[in-house]
């Protein structure tokens, strides 16, 4: 009689600690899938933070662009009628290419962290190419 309430104890006490065992283990996936949801949505606030960030930077290099390309119009105003024409040309290919950079800055829409990062590179890269052709116009107007 002892034998048989000792086995149906012990047979009780691991039917109750698998049962316990399996509800912890849900917990645990529930646990860790909430943990991955908020790991996703920090990481989508970054990129959003990330991409205001740049925006906003960019803005503020495409206006100083702006403000020299005016800047070297009023320069080459006083320059003769060949050389003004030459330049002129120049700075109006140089406006156009801000005017571009503005237009598809402003159109980018957030489609991941990968085409962000290719957007980003691909928009410096040109932004610093402006930047050191306006730099090279004035220095050669220096001249």
């Amino acid at each position: 009689m002892k034998r048989t309430i000792l086995i149906i104890a012990v047979i009780m006490f691991m039917a109750g600690t698998m049962f316990i065992s399996c509800e912890s283990s849900a917990k645990k996936v529930d646990n860790a899938k909430d943990k991955v949801d908020i790991a996703n949505q920090e990481l989508t606030q970054a990129i959003k933070d990330s991409i205001e960030q740049f925006k906003k930077e960019s803005e503020d290099k495409i206006s100083a662009n702006e403000k020299s390309i005016t800047d070297l119009k009023a320069k080459i105003a006083n320059e003769k009628a060949d050389i003004k024409a030459k330049y002129e040309k120049k700075l109006a290919e140089l406006d156009e290419k801000n005017s571009d950079l503005k237009k598809k800055l402003d159109d980018y829409k957030d489609e991941g962290k990968e085409k962000w990062e290719d957007f980003k590179a691909d928009f410096s890269n040109n932004m610093e190419e402006l930047s050191i052709s306006l730099k090279d116009f004035t220095y050669k107007n220096a001249r």
